[in-house]
């Protein structure tokens, strides 16, 4: 499942968290917006209920930061950041893929309503491509200044660590299907497998399997609204693969898809999660 955006400050944290809890989803990809947002929740902040039509330069110097028509306090923000300051601080110095420290970090929450809470119970694999573009970045930015002033060696997050942790789990599934929720770089990431794998020179088959939720159209050339079809030109999806896109906002059309598989799991319970324990590989 790919996750873009900010969709837990847009009310779909619980949605998320159940698709995971329910084994709905055996791997997420997601933006580090949403990953912060849920730990943000985690430790007992909330965002708020606004509205898009108000005075930005007001907002900014009552210390409140808009998301469309959320609001946050941005302390409570800033607060957060030095948490993770901290968590990180007491981690061992060495390498590490996003998929590790997003799972340690799970581990450390107790909230039972947390995405990352409850991936790291089920052993569901969180990646997070992009996590230096986030406020998750932005804290290790500053861990790194931190043991950098007093001389100590720093843990580092390797993005190519993911690459082949996500490449191992391609590779352990007979058959596998993509859920996309938006676009950007969790679409990306989860599409790009099936080539990385040729590169490498490991022969695997693309997704048999899309939805894609967006509000983006191919028309202007992005990837959050190119054609399923044109991901089967790079062999991302097999030639064969069944697909569908929906063009909807995905608050609208991800809790009424998670609905329709609620109501229909006697068709897919039996399924057996793909087992993902520790799918390190150096």
């Amino acid at each position: 499942m790919g996750l873009a955006g900010a969709m837990v400050p847009a009310g779909m944290r619980k949605v998320v968290r159940d698709m995971i809890k329910f084994s709905v989803v055996d791997v997420l990809v997601s933006t580090g917006a949403n990953l912060f947002h849920d730990l943000h929740e985690a430790l007992g902040f909330r965002h708020y209920v606004g509205s898009a039509q108000v005075d930005d330069i007001m907002l900014e110097k009552m210390d409140v930061d808009r998301i469309f028509d959320t609001y946050a306090w941005d302390e409570e923000f800033v607060q957060t950041d030095r948490w993770l300051v901290e968590f990180t601080d007491r981690l061992e110095p060495r390498l590490y893929s996003s998929r590790e420290f997003l799972h340690i970090l799970g581990e450390q929450l107790s909230d039972d309503e947390s995405i990352l809470k409850t991936a790291a119970e089920m052993d569901v694999p969180v990646f997070c491509p992009a996590l230096s573009d986030s406020s998750i970045g932005i804290a290790l930015t500053a861990y790194r200044l931190k043991r950098f002033k007093a001389e100590k060696r720093a843990l580092i997050i390797d993005p190519i660590l993911d690459n082949l942790e996500i490449l191992e789990i391609k590779q352990r599934a007979a058959k596998t299907a993509a859920l996309y929720v938006g676009g950007g770089v969790p679409k990306n990431y989860i599409q790009q497998v099936t080539p990385m794998a040729d590169i490498v020179s490991r022969r695997l088959e693309g997704h048999a399997y899309a939805v894609q939720i967006t509000t983006d159209d191919p028309k202007w050339g992005g990837l959050s609204g190119c054609t399923l079809e044109e991901s089967q030109s790079w062999g991302k999806l097999t030639s064969e693969a069944r697909h569908a896109t929906v063009y909807v906002d995905a608050t609208i059309g991800l809790p009424l898809l998670f609905k329709a598989l609620v109501e229909r799991r006697s068709e897919w319970q039996a399924r057996q999660p793909l087992a993902l324990s520790s799918p390190a590989v150096v």
